[in-house]
């Protein structure tokens, strides 16, 4: 349950209309969304599994014993012991022993994950997937106030960006226009110095939020909006009281500031200053491909850049905005305007290629026949749905003849 406000107060602040909260007392509930759910659950596993063959690549034979990958399933993030992992994908993994006395099991990648590796390391160097991956970083570090990030919190964005595994070496040196590493000015918990990405200036180009330009393109014909409002799609059996749908309302209308602003001279608590904080997260899930992450990560940003509590805030006050999905053992935050059900409605040419990952990963042997594991599991479901109807006709011809007896 998530507690809305029931009236508000208007103040003036440096010539902005501020709604401040004075008095919480509606509740709002959540609402599962199957469609978000299965965009969630569709990349289960996709990550560890993108890890270990990226880790298995990294050896110059192509290959690496089993007793080298297990004890590193922690790192990996494998969601079970390594060799049932690597068992449950037989057309991305296979399983061998060299032709040596007494060697142990190793693995290496099946013919087919090996082609589309090489279909996804030729795309991840062409320059225009680049030049964009440059942008989006640079766009991620210009919403901090001092363009600049440590590279703890870039780690945890880097898969749902893009980055390659080893942007360090493979991708950075590219653009010296673009980047430098800095030091943060503090250190970790074990007195050593953090280190971290910077911009090298601002780009004034790159300073346009998706929902300005969205706004941009809808008014083609040059006429200026006054009040920027934020896409709203609530699931079926979500309904909002009259005075929070008139909250909302009121706070759609007031002015928009762009995330790219700092706005931090806002009251935290005013209804002006959450509509710039949810401006910052929508622009944040944006520039992911997949647009969603873990919420873990959007906590640990904004924890970063001083939003603490007011991230929180944000994401649960707009669930038609916002939708927090707790599938694959974890909590994720979904932009519900990117998604049309389940589909993105415009994929990224990266996730095109995640998804032939996906693919793969749901081809399944039985009796030595490929299948797709999904429609295995359908047929499970149906038959299943079949014998509780049949269990359930059996019941009441029971009762029937009770009856007649």
């Amino acid at each position: 349950m998530v507690r809305f406000m029931a009236t508000t107060t208007t103040v003036i602040h440096r010539h902005l209309r501020q709604h401040i909260r004075t008095f919480v007392n509606a509740r709002v509930k959540w609402v599962r969304d199957p469609y978000l759910d299965k965009a969630v659950e569709k990349e289960k596993n996709l990550k560890p599994l993108l890890s270990l063959k990226n880790l298995i690549l990294s050896h110059h034979s192509k290959s690496l014993p089993l007793r080298t990958i297990s004890p590193l399933k922690p790192q990996l993030n494998l969601p079970t012991i390594a060799l049932k992992f690597i068992q449950n994908y037989p057309f991305i993994f296979k399983t061998f022993r060299p032709p040596v006395p007494l060697s142990t099991l190793h693995v290496k990648l099946t013919p087919n994950a090996l082609s589309l590796h090489n279909d996804e390391t030729l795309f991840l160097s062409l320059s225009h997937y680049r030049k964009d991956l440059a942008h989006r970083l640079a766009k991620l570090l210009m919403l901090t106030r001092a363009k600049r990030l440590p590279f703890y919190v870039i780690e945890r964005f880097k898969f749902d960006l893009g980055l390659p595994h080893d942007y360090l070496l493979s991708f950075l040196p590219e653009y010296p226009d673009y980047f430098q590493i800095c030091q943060m000015g503090f250190k970790d918990s074990d007195g050593r110095e953090v280190f971290g990405l910077e911009l090298v200036k601002w780009r004034e180009d790159l300073a346009v939020s998706v929902t300005e330009k969205r706004v941009k393109r809808e008014d083609f014909g040059g006429r200026k909006r006054v009040h920027i409002r934020f896409s709203m799609n609530l699931p079926r059996g979500f309904d909002l009281v009259k005075k929070v749908r008139n909250w909302v309302e009121e706070w759609q209308n007031l002015p928009y500031i762009s995330p790219y602003e700092d706005a931090f001279h806002l009251a935290p608590n005013s209804d002006q200053a959450e509509k710039w904080t949810v401006g910052v997260i929508h622009e944040l899930l944006s520039l992911l491909v997949s647009k969603k992450t873990e919420r873990e990560n959007i906590y640990c940003l904004g924890d970063y850049l001083g939003f603490g509590i007011r991230f929180r805030k944000a994401l649960v006050h707009h669930p038609g905005i916002f939708y927090l999905s707790n599938k694959i053992r974890t909590h994720t935050i979904v932009l519900r305007e990117a998604f049309n059900k389940n589909i993105l409605v415009e994929k990224h040419p990266l996730m095109r290629m995640r998804y032939k990952y996906i693919s793969l990963m749901n081809r399944v042997l039985r009796r030595g026949i490929p299948i797709n594991a999904g429609a295995v599991r359908y047929r499970k479901r149906l038959a299943s749905l079949k014998g509780g109807k049949r269990k359930e006709n059996e019941k009441r011809m029971r009762q029937v003849k009770s009856v007649e007896n």
